[in-house]
């Protein structure tokens, strides 16, 4: 009989919960499911449990929300636990030398690109804002490193032309949950050698920041395009009409050609909003305003209608 790891898994967002799935249903064993504490959400600020607390406790698991995971206690208490492995998807903290050597197999990490491209917070994100056509999923034996370790598999998925980085977050999760049982099918048998990365190919993929989504309309009309699409559902990107906020969930690149200044709004059909950018023009299909809800751009300009010449900044 093939043999099965006692597992600790380190997981936070909505990216994690299909690795935790996978891993519950298969014939290894989680031990302890470690994730960040409760926080504040929303408008209200509610507290509320990060995705992964949600779906231990669905499962019956035992759950561990440290502050640190730096302090002899956390330490300790898994050391105490004797894993054979350490699962991270997602988690949110690098692991400290201390950690990665508790379990007596290794520490196995599930990373939203093919590395060693996209190393970092936010890979999925980059990879559309960079117009990429192709993205994926890695496991790798984690080091010190953000992202550094040797890597165990790589599947890729292609990233679709409509995508944004929400349609995509949802197949790479799915496939990093395939792809970690996969992996650790392989180490159970020993039939998976890990692979150290080509450091000199790396690139990185720094945290999004809210301010990261305004849009600079001296760039390229694709590149805005794609970068509307990167953005979308988080940070979002908007732009302003006056002291306006207005957000842009979708927009396409059009033929017609202006010669107005970066941002100037241009003539189009009257169900459409065309703005002239650094080369090309942008066609703004779906926006919402700072007090409304997300529409289409026939029905926002119904009522509040821009005029040719408005320059948005």
């Amino acid at each position: 009989m093939t043999k099965s790891f006692k597992i600790v898994f380190m997981g936070t967002p909505a990216f994690a919960v299909p690795s935790l799935e996978a891993l519950h249903h298969s014939r290894h064993r989680v031990i302890q499911v470690v994730t960040q504490p409760d926080r504040p959400k929303g408008r209200g600020r509610k507290i509320v449990p990060p995705p992964v607390k949600v779906t231990a406790r669905d499962f019956g698991l035992a759950v561990v929300q440290p502050e640190k995971i730096k302090t002899a206690i956390f330490v300790d208490s898994l050391s105490k636990l004797a894993p054979d492995l350490l699962v991270v998807t997602a988690y949110g903290r690098i692991l400290p030398k201390k950690v990665l050597a508790i379990p007596t197999v290794g520490c196995v990490n599930v990373h939203a690109s093919v590395l060693p491209k996209y190393r970092g917070a936010a890979p999925i994100q980059w990879a559309i804002i960079n117009g990429e056509k192709e993205t994926g999923v890695t496991t790798i034996m984690m080091d010190v490193g953000m992202d550094t370790g040797d890597i165990l598999l790589t599947a890729k998925e292609t990233i679709q032309p409509d995508d944004t980085s929400g349609t995509l977050h949802d197949r790479l999760a799915t496939l990093g949950g395939t792809v970690l049982i996969d992996t650790l099918t392989r180490l159970a048998d020993e039939r998976l050698e890990a692979t150290p990365q080509d450091h000199s190919q790396a690139t990185v993929a720094p945290m999004l920041k809210k301010e990261d989504g305004r849009i600079d309309w001296n760039m390229p009309a694709v590149a805005i395009a794609n970068r509307i699409r990167g953005m979308t559902p988080w940070p979002g990107a908007f732009a302003f009409i006056g002291n306006k906020r207005l957000k842009i969930f979708s927009a396409d690149t059009v033929t017609s050609h202006s010669t107005d200044a970066p941002g100037t709004v241009v003539e189009g059909f009257a169900d459409e909003l065309r703005v002239a950018t650094g080369n090309g023009t942008l066609s703004v299909r779906e926006v919402q305003g700072e007090s409304g809800k997300r529409l289409t751009i026939k029905a926002f300009l119904f009522g509040h209608p821009i005029a040719p010449g408005t320059v948005l900044g």
